[in-house]
């Protein structure tokens, strides 16, 4: 008897950036309607759902879900950090898996603009964050000790902004669309040094739906599909010691058991969509995937290895830094955009023959852990 596999069978995106006059549930609601309109599913025949969503309140899952005609089905919120939208795949994939359903949804949302400026707020009651630690801050740190370790310039780390902004530039969904250059980069608005605003992702608007069927049920539909070859969840392995900040634990060990359970390694990659919330993640991230050696990556990039051309293509879509970032939205919006890309329908963003791409979000600062949460996904053109 084959074994039963989970498909990616339909994508739709909100396009990011300020939506100041709608709200969470509006742009989820728009998101899961898109997807049902473009893939011809009928509201009724969902059996299941998933919602991801960090700052959208309670019950964000029913009410986006209920507002799109899909209601009395099981419907799970889920707060992952900036996790949630991949993590609620993640559990629609299990759904399917299970053999108790075969069509679901899973979506992804945030309306940041509700909040405000200036960085995210973090959990309070925590140790870290009680005595002031933010986000950029901690990255602005482990851009320091990176460059420290490898002597990678501040233009280096301007170069990641470049890439992913010039990669945006195609990207009708991205809320920024123009290329910037490493002058532009490096004499923007200091925020931590050696970070400066255009190496920092935006607080955008934002949401996200993806199908996830089983294989009979796409057939049956008749849509173009995906293979999930691997969907993997993990958490920060806590201590209380000294942390190396050039070295991003969860994601390593995330990624290795996605790779292990997809039965591939790096050297099979054509794309990745990684979390670049801040330029030097980019760097460390890739190091950890083992796209490159530790402390190459820096050097790599300047070669156009990550270039949508180049090696593998990472952020091909132009990342968080140029898509902006949704916290709940990110991880789905990742997961739409590889799907596209291995359906052939990527448009002007196509990466030739892509074949496999990998998506993966990390991110919740807490006290203990270099992130709380990570999710990544292999997918592989079918």
């Amino acid at each position: 008897m084959s074994q039963r596999r989970a498909v990616i069978a339909g994508a739709a995106v909100v396009p990011f950036g300020r939506h100041v006059e709608s709200t969470a549930t509006e742009l989820g609601r728009q998101a899961v309607t898109s997807l049902l309109d473009s893939t011809g599913v009928d509201p009724g025949q969902v059996q299941i759902g998933f919602g991801g969503s960090t700052y959208s309140g309670s019950l964000i899952a029913q009410r986006v879900l209920q507002r799109s005609g899909i209601s009395k089905v099981p419907v799970f919120s889920v707060e992952n950090a900036c996790a949630s939208g991949a993590s609620a795949i993640h559990l629609a994939r299990q759904a399917v898996l299970s053999g108790d359903v075969d069509v679901a949804v899973a979506f992804g949302v945030e309306h940041l603009s509700s909040l405000g400026g200036g960085a995210l707020p973090l959990t309070g009651r925590d140790i870290e964050i009680e005595h002031g630690v933010v986000m950029p801050a901690i990255y602005a740190m482990r851009a320091k000790r990176y460059q420290y370790e490898t002597g990678a310039s501040d233009e280096a780390l301007a170069h990641v902004a470049v890439k992913n902004r010039l990669n945006g530039a195609d990207n009708p969904r991205a809320h920024f669309q123009k290329p910037v250059s490493v002058e532009d980069v490096l004499g923007s608005r200091p925020v931590s040094d050696p970070l400066t605003l255009l190496q920092c992702c935006a607080n955008s608007d934002g949401a996200a739906a993806v199908l996830v069927t089983s294989e009979g049920a796409a057939a049956d539909l008749g849509l173009p599909t995906v293979a999930i070859r691997a969907s993997i969840v993990r958490s920060g392995d806590f201590h209380n010691e000294p942390r190396d900040m050039t070295w991003p634990d969860i994601t390593y060990r995330t990624v290795k058991a996605a790779y292990e359970a997809a039965q591939l390694d790096p050297t099979d990659l054509d794309i990745v969509e990684l979390h670049d919330a801040f330029s030097v993640a980019e760097l460390l991230h890739v190091e950890a995937m083992g796209l490159t050696e530790r402390g190459r990556a820096h050097i790599d990039l300047a070669e156009g290895q990550f270039d949508r051309n180049g090696r593998v293509a990472v952020s091909p879509s132009g990342g968080l830094l140029s898509r902006g970032h949704p916290v709940g939205a990110t991880g789905v919006t990742q997961v739409a955009e590889s799907y596209w890309q291995l359906t052939g329908t990527a448009g002007d963003l196509q990466v030739p023959g892509a074949r496999i791409a990998m998506t993966h979000v990390t991110g919740g600062g807490i006290f203990g852990v270099d992130n709380a949460a990570c999710s990544v996904h292999i997918l592989e053109a079918t």
